[in-house]
């Protein structure tokens, strides 16, 4: 097939010359004359990021068998072995590296993120289990507490010594956190907080360690003193006993089997008036006098809970950084061993095809595999970002803002991606994807969860909907090149949804001609960019509009019109996601020196971006943005993008770096091929004999 389209180029809104096309040839396999072949290394270098020698290291401890997860375990043998687990990470300083040096730690906050959340590959369990301990407990303490907290408590959390409990969400409330029920009043006579779960509801709920192994929690609760209610804020809360029995007042149960995750011991806590000194909040952002008067540097109640809950949002970063490898490991999986594979008889009287050779194969797996490219260099700039709020060398509320912003706009797209690819690449391996062995049901399991905690998904792409509709009312944002590093998506005054580069796509048929020629701008970068762009500013714009009154409704009113339009506040969030993902993929085509991995990550790129098109095509038709031809042209056009990527599948999943002691996976192993060869072999020997059975039906005479 001859693609005659061409790239061209045309200057960027940077200046610099667009992407180059040297696709202009018939499809090519790999080695022949022309065609790119794919670094390995470098690209694998490229994959592991920023902290590329922290990952190194930490799969290195993640090969470890004594760090795997053994399928089949009961519950407690399961919880028993990630216990363990997680002293050895504590002995090993894997999970140290965030905490202060003064502690034993290196003040490493983004190496923090990418060593623990390559823990996935030996346990979901034990990452998740690990997070808690570390990631949540500790890290509350960390940026919640002061000095003397940290110095109190810390080398306990660190060591495992003080296995902990981030008691946050309860039964009936868990992305409401403002809402929660359970309450800590100050009594001034004893200078005491008296904390209290005032009904069922207000139970704390699926915390991690509750149920049977945490010794004391980090406590979130309605701070009331001097009869006001100061909001939301945390306390060090001791739970149980040196023989494991709760203090008095403190009660619980384990929540039990749950559909995955069940090295984890997750459980319930409630509190009857139990009473921990004044010196027990976590005192960072508001403190209570002696006296029960209450301070805060922070005047805003609002402001100072956002702030609160925004130094905690590494679990979101976590999660997304997870999702990504779990995604990772099941592409890797499913097309080695699609790649080796072999059904049905299409082409040859002989032998059977290589399932991945057939082109519904490839359009489950490829495109999923393009996201997981734009989700892995979406992560690791969001890594970065991260890393300089919390190390201090980018930390203003602007700074904090985007940061979360950025957590709830990404960790939807790779949660959800992670379980639609752990299904898909299950399906693509038939019956052995469906073997516990294989890992890939055990992986999904453990991943569900993922798109409801540390923030429900669909609510967190509504605070980024919110915080899209703010910025456009302000006027704050340009879309453009780098829409990574502003985080937003408005409406330029100075542009109009049909201006340059759109108004093009719109034209007659008769103007292009045939669809070859219509697919040369849409491989263009600049005009997958305005395809993109333009989708989140006329969303945005259109919402905001009808929105407006709301100002002057009144509360109930304003909530009904606001609710009304929920839906498609979510999908213009969800679009904006997908647009940093893009951008983010672009960024590291054009900083890729490598000439062979240029190319091919050029068109993996082309796959996501006008996969994206194609997943929006009605929009795109309904608002006037792609005529009926270009529109056939995306789908004629990713085809031909996926059948050149074919040839550099096992490499793209090669490079991701995964051994066999990270996947565990007996299908990944080779040891399909060797099946497929051994039974070739067989046949070939047969009919060379002579001795081959003669099929009941006579091949037709040619």
């Amino acid at each position: 097939m001859v693609d005659t389209a061409q790239r061209s180029t045309a200057l960027k809104k940077t200046g610099t010359p667009a992407t180059p096309a040297v696709d202009t040839g018939p499809v090519m396999v790999a080695g022949h004359p022309g065609a790119p072949t794919v670094n390995i290394a470098a690209l694998n270098r490229q994959l592991l990021g920023t902290w590329a020698d922290v990952r190194v290291l930490a799969r290195e401890l993640t090969a470890r068998p004594d760090l795997h997860r053994i399928e089949g375990q009961s519950m407690t043998e399961h919880r028993d072995r990630v216990l363990a687990q997680l002293k050895i990470l504590a002995a090993n300083g894997h999970v140290h590296r965030a905490f202060p040096k003064d502690l034993g730690g290196s003040d490493d906050h983004g190496g923090n993120i990418a060593g623990f959340e390559e823990l996935v590959t030996a346990d979901p369990s034990l990452q998740i289990k690990a997070g808690v301990q570390w990631g949540l407990f500790g890290a509350a303490v960390l940026h919640l507490g002061t000095k003397k907290h940290h110095d109190a408590y810390l080398p306990g959390i660190m060591t495992l010594e003080t296995p902990g409990v981030f008691a946050m969400t309860e039964t009936g409330h868990g992305s409401d956190v403002a809402s929660i029920g359970t309450t800590a009043t100050y009594d001034p006579s004893t200078r005491e907080f008296v904390i209290h779960t005032p009904f069922r509801a207000a139970w704390k709920d699926y915390l991690g360690n509750a149920a049977r192994d945490g010794v004391a929690a980090v406590l979130f609760a309605q701070l009331i003193t001097q009869g006001v209610n100061h909001g939301v804020h945390a306390f060090w809360l001791p739970l149980r006993d040196e023989t494991g029995a709760f203090l008095p007042g403190i009660g619980g149960e384990d929540d039990g089997l749950k559909g995955g995750l069940n090295g984890i011991d997750n459980g319930r806590l409630h509190f009857d008036q139990v009473r921990i000194p004044r010196e027990n909040l976590l005192n960072r952002y508001g403190d209570v006098a002696v006296d029960g008067k209450y301070s805060s540097a922070i005047a805003s109640p609002g402001r100072r809970f956002f702030t609160m809950l925004g130094t905690l949002v590494q679990g979101r970063v976590s999660l997304d950084g997870a999702a990504t490898q779990a995604s990772a490991m099941a592409l890797t999986i499913a097309i080695t061993y699609g790649s080796q594979r072999r059904q049905f008889t299409a082409g040859s009287d002989t032998d059977e095809e290589v399932i991945l050779d057939y082109q519904r194969h490839q359009r489950r797996l490829l495109p999923r595999l393009a996201t997981t490219y734009a989700q892995t260099f979406a992560h690791d700039q969001f890594l970065v970002k991260f890393d300089q709020v919390f190390s201090g060398t980018a930390d203003t509320d602007d700074d904090r803002q985007d940061l979360e912003t950025l957590a709830a706009a990404l960790k939807p797209l790779s949660t959800w991606h992670a379980l639609d690819t752990l299904q898909e690449a299950r399906e693509a391996c038939g019956g052995a994807g469906f073997l516990a062995e294989n890992r890939l049901v055990g992986l999904r399991a453990d991943l569900d969860v993922y798109a409801t905690f540390e923030g429900d998904n669909n609510v967190l792409l509504q605070l980024v909907a919110k915080r899209l509709l703010t910025d456009y009312s302000r006027k704050f944002a340009h879309a453009g090149t780098g829409v990574l590093a502003r985080y937003v998506v408005a409406q330029a005054a100075d542009r109009a949804y049909h201006g340059t580069g759109l108004r093009t796509l719109a034209q007659a048929v008769s103007d292009f001609g045939s669809t070859a020629r219509s697919v040369g701008a849409l491989r263009e970068t600049n005009v997958q960019r305005e395809l993109l762009t333009d989708r989140v500013e006329t969303m945005i714009g259109e919402i905001a509009g009808k929105l407006r009154p709301a100002a002057k409704l009144p509360a109930k009113e304003a909530a009904a019109l606001f609710n009304s339009h929920q839906d498609a506040l979510i999908e213009a969030a969800r679009s904006h996601g997908e647009l940093l993902q893009w951008e983010a993929f672009t960024q590291a085509v054009e900083t890729t020196e490598d000439e062979g991995n240029r190319q091919v990550l050029t068109w993996l790129r082309d796959l996501f971006g006008l996969g994206l098109v194609e997943k929006h095509l009605a929009w795109y038709l309904i608002n006037g943005r792609l005529s009926a031809q270009r529109a056939q042209s995306v789908t004629a056009y990713i085809d031909r993008i996926i059948a050149r990527l074919r040839p550099h599948a096992t490499d793209l999943v090669d490079a991701f770096g995964y051994s066999q002691d990270h996947l565990r996976s007996s299908i990944a192993s080779g040891a399909e091929k060797d099946r497929q060869d051994e039974a070739r072999d067989y046949y070939r020997t047969l009919r060379a004999s002579g001795q081959a059975p003669a099929p009941e039906k006579a091949p037709k005479k040619k």
